[in-house]
């Protein structure tokens, strides 16, 4: 790694040290066996190849047919396989693309900065209040419609128009051109007193060869070597064949447009700042794909648990109906509670079936957000998930306050460091702009040296009789090969000097000042979005703290409410036994115990999810999940987030 690399890298993690992707594109150009020669201005960067195979973690966490899967791990997998984060790993590298075109002088295309939401899967069992009906699968065109589709945002702020070019930029790459070739004429003349005959013909060869070169402060360098040998069938010139050869250096230093080191080099600092940019916006993805996966296990966490609950009720339901059933054939019971007893288990047999394709459908989201083959692989598509952890809510939270949450946000949100950064762009972006407003006023100064050799024409000048004997006063220096012609050209004698102001004004300049005004405009409204997005970041956070607390109670509540169920229901069943209370007493009290059961389910999930929603509104969804962002970046996890080396070993 040379010296200039190190330092270039070591600048970056000073400046921004949550940048790994930068860092390891550096390091990773750095440790590329240089390309040498000059083919290689010809040959494209070596670019990430495409995967589509799933990462050895996720067979190596199949055992008997079954995924066995724990939140570390599916946040693991989502890293290595999910393939929204896949998209997101190529923008950096077409950041890195636009920053090479910069540098040649080009105009840039741009960062797409459209980030995924995963699906949102079938959500949590839903709670119902004491009495209601339990819950029913969701509709097939709900699920299609919402569980299994995702959704996209733009981090952009300057929206679908872009800012005008402004004044033009000159080319910073080298351009050599060059042109070879012989030609023939066959010229009728009017007359042959210049020519000696009624037909001029020629032969010539073109030899020539330039550079142009463009610079930071707007000038560009023309340098120009120019050989044209021609011979003619004309006796009046004194050297025939000749060559004729020039080298001319043109120097055009804009004075008003396009003069700067700042103005022509705006393009560079830009595709700079879209490559943190590309970083930054891989990183939201990397918070939003990781928050979702959180969600969806454990909503399929709290969907196992409320299938438990099902099966528990449709337990209780078939005790009810057996000992209905006993006391119908005593005679202390009426044929009709058997009936209710029936109906009970076959509405609890309904419930449990509900619950369970639930689940079947959250892991099939799960599935495919987890891997690249989603269900077209059979071995996925066959597997069953089986959640490890289990959700639990900690006596206190003791979360900071408020203030502090919010400028946790303010530091750490990626999508707004990224709205900064864009109106950093569009600042640089109407300097070009503004200066295309000047008139163009150009000096130009040009030098050439010329040579011209030959041999002394051989053909006799128009109206000299054949044989006679005829001299000519031709200039010896003229006389030779090509050395001497170079030898004109590098020693001076035959120079062109010249010095010239160019002015072009246009008088109503009313395509320059339009450009200007609405580029001001589309910066105002970024700064203005900009605001308005640091005003959601602060009712996200407070939204989800509120959130937090609210849930925090209900699961309380829920408990609290699920032990008095309980306690209700062993009192009835005591008083049913002695024939104090009726069957359909003990109906409803399995019923309201269900639906507690339940609603505690969901209030600890919803007790998780707001944790998490509260992360991602502070923008700490992968530092509090122990997530690396090179390791993210490169989609291989050497340990599953959260978990020290030590513990897995």
């Amino acid at each position: 790694m040379t010296a200039r690399r190190t330092i270039l890298i070591a600048a970056c993690l000073l400046a921004n040290p949550l940048s790994a992707q930068t860092l390891q594109r550096e390091a990773a150009r750095a440790s590329a066996p240089p390309q040498t020669g000059i083919s290689r201005s010809y040959r494209v960067r070596q670019l990430p190849s495409t995967q589509f195979q799933n990462s050895s973690r996720f067979s190596a966490l199949i055992k008997d047919g079954k995924l066995f899967l724990s939140l570390q791990d599916a946040i693991a997998l989502a890293i290595e396989n999910n393939l929204d984060i896949e998209v997101e790993r190529y923008v950096p590298h077409i950041a890195d693309s636009d920053l090479l075109r910069a540098q040649a002088g080009s105009s840039l295309r741009g960062v797409p900065l459209t980030v995924l939401s995963g699906p949102a899967g079938v959500g949590g069992p839903v709670e119902n209040p004491p009495g209601g009906a339990p819950p029913l699968t969701p509709s097939s065109s709900t699920i299609i419609n919402s569980g299994f589709n995702p959704s996209q945002s733009d981090l952009s702020l300057t929206g679908p128009v872009p800012l005008s070019p402004g004044s033009p930029i000159p080319s910073f790459d080298p351009h050599v051109t060059g042109l070879l070739g012989p030609s023939y004429s066959n010229t009728p003349q009017a007359s042959s007193f210049l020519t000696g005959n009624n037909l001029l013909v020629e032969h010539s060869l073109t030899a020539n060869l330039g550079v142009q070169q463009g610079f930071a402060s707007g000038a560009v360098l023309d340098l120009g070597y120019l050989n044209l040998r021609q011979s003619y069938n004309n006796g009046r010139l004194d050297i025939n064949p000749y060559t004729a050869s020039s080298l001319g250096l043109t120097l055009t230093q804009p004075l008003l447009q396009g003069f700067g080191f700042g103005l022509n080099r705006r393009y560079i600092r830009i595709a700079t700042n879209n490559e943190r940019v590309a970083d930054l916006a891989f990183r939201q993805q990397l918070i939003i794909t990781v928050s979702n996966i959180i969600q969806l296990y454990w909503d399929l966490v709290s969907l196992n648990q409320d299938v438990e609950v099902k099966r528990d009720s449709l337990r209780l339901a078939n005790k009810l109906l057996e000992d209905n059933k006993a006391h119908v054939e005593v005679g202390t019971l009426a044929p009709l509670e058997v009936v209710r007893a029936q109906a009970e288990v076959a509405q609890a047999h309904q419930a449990l079936g509900n619950s369970e394709s639930l689940v079947l459908e959250q892991e099939l989201v799960l599935k495919n957000a987890l891997s690249r083959t989603g269900t077209a692989d059979p071995a996925i598509a066959s597997i069953r998930i089986v959640p490890t952890d289990r959700i639990e809510v900690p006596a206190d939270d003791q979360l900071p306050p408020l203030s502090d949450l919010v400028a946790q946000a303010l530091q750490h949100r990626p999508d707004l460091e990224a709205g900064q950064v864009q109106i950093e762009n569009a600042q640089l972006a109407l300097k070009g702009s503004r200066n295309a407003l000047l008139p163009s006023l150009n000096l130009v100064a040009s030098v050439q040296g010329n040579g011209i050799i030959g041999q002394v024409n051989s053909l006799l000048p128009p109206g000299t009789p054949p044989g006679t004997a005829f001299t000519r006063a031709v200039d010896p220096s003229f006389v030779g090969g090509y050395g001497a012609a170079l030898s004109q050209i590098l020693h001076g004698n035959y120079p062109n000097y010249g010095v010239a102001l160019q002015l072009d004004v246009p008088l109503r300049n009313r395509a320059a000042r339009a450009d200007l005004a609405r580029d001001q405009l589309i910066l105002r409204q970024s700064e203005v979005r900009l605001k308005q997005l640091q005003n959601q970041i602060r009712v996200q956070v407070e939204a989800a703290l509120i959130a937090v607390r609210q849930a925090r109670d209900s699961y309380r509540a829920a408990v609290e409410t699920r032990v008095l169920q309980e306690k209700a229901l062993r009192d009835i069943q005591q008083q049913f036994e002695v024939g104090v209370a009726k069957s359909y007493d003990v109906i409803l009290n399995q019923r309201d115990l269900a639906q507690a059961r339940s609603n505690e389910v969901v209030a600890m999930s919803d007790y998780i999810k707001a944790r998490t929603a509260l992360d991602r509104a502070t923008g700490m969804t992968l530092e509090n999940n122990s997530i690396l962002l090179d390791d993210a970046f490169r989609g291989q996890v050497p340990q599953a987030p959260g978990v020290p080396a030590s513990a897995q070993n």
